[in-house]
C-alpha cells in the first residue's frame, strides 16, 4: 500500500526532513487556504450587511422626508370664530326671518336651498356628501350655527367642488350637491344666503367669516354630529 503525503518516511534523516518540511509546508498552505476563504466570506457578508444598511438608512430617510412634506405642503386647517357675527353688510347676502319649530314630513321653504324654517327634530350631521340631502334635517344643522355649501351640480365641476371644501373648517359646515337651483352656489346660514357663480368669490370666506356658528343662531352652542348621516357621507 502507498503511504499518503503526510506520511511519508525515509531512511535519510537528511532526505527525512526535507519530507517533514514539505508535509508542514502543505498543511501551511492549506490553513492559509481556509483562513482566506473565510476572510473572504467575512468580508462578502461585511459588504452585504454594508449594502442592506445603506438601502435601508435611504429608505428611512425617503419615508421621513415624505412624511415631512406631507405635513408642511398639507393643506391647513381653516379656522374662523365661533360667534364673530359683527352686523356687516356682505354684497349680496339676503338675510330672512324663520321660525324653529320641530316638525314631522316635507316642508315647503321659501328658500331654494332653504336658509331656516320649520325642520326635522333630527339634524344632519355636518361634514361633505355627495349626494343631495333633505332639507329638513339640513336646515335644523343651520339652527345649530352651521353653514351649508349647496352646489348645482350640473354646472359647477369637480375642481370647484375641491375648491368649495377648501373654505369648510373641520365643524359645523355641510357641503352637498342641490340639483335645480337658480345660482350654481349657495351658501347659507340660519336666516342668511349668499349666491355666487364661482368657487372662487371671496365673499364665500367673508360669509364664513361673519355667520359661522353665529350667536343668532337658535341654537349656537348645539352640536352638528351624532345624529344623521345622510347618503354619499364622505
Amino acid at each position: 500500500m502507498t503511504p499518503s503525503a503526510d506520511k511519508r518516511t525515509s531512511g535519510n534523516p537528511a532526505a527525512q526532513a526535507k519530507i517533514n518540511l514539505t508535509v508542514k509546508q502543505q498543511r501551511e498552505q492549506q490553513k492559509q487556504a481556509k483562513l482566506a476563504d473565510y476572510q473572504k466570506q467575512l468580508a462578502q457578508r461585511r459588504r452585504s450587511k454594508l449594502v442592506w444598511w445603506v438601502v435601508g438608512s435611504t429608505a428611512a430617510v425617503a419615508i421621513i422626508g415624505l412624511i415631512a412634506a406631507s405635513v408642511i405642503f398639507a393643506p391647513k386647517p381653516v379656522t374662523y370664530e365661533a360667534g364673530n357675527s359683527t352686523g356687516r353688510e356682505i354684497d349680496g347676502v339676503e338675510t330672512f326671518e324663520h321660525v324653529t319649530t320641530h316638525v314631522e314630513g316635507a316642508v315647503t321653504y321659501e328658500q331654494t336651498p332653504p336658509a331656516g324654517g320649520e325642520h326635522n327634530p333630527i339634524w344632519l350631521n355636518c361634514g361633505v356628501y355627495t349626494e343631495p340631502q333633505a332639507n329638513e334635517n339640513a336646515v335644523h344643522s343651520l339652527e345649530h350655527g352651521a353653514i351649508w355649501i349647496t352646489y348645482d351640480p350640473e354646472v359647477v365641476s369637480e375642481a370647484e367642488v375641491e375648491k368649495l371644501q377648501g373654505y369648510m373648517p373641520s365643524t359645523y359646515a355641510l357641503l352637498s350637491p342641490y340639483p335645480g337651483m337658480d345660482t350654481p352656489i349657495a351658501v347659507s346660514a340660519w336666516n342668511a344666503q349668499l349666491k355666487v357663480d364661482s368657487a372662487d368669490d371671496e365673499r364665500i370666506e367673508e360669509f364664513f367669516t361673519e355667520y359661522w356658528r353665529s350667536q343668532n343662531a337658535p341654537e349656537p352652542n348645539a352640536i352638528c354630529s351624532g345624529a344623521l348621516d345622510g347618503p354619499g357621507k364622505a
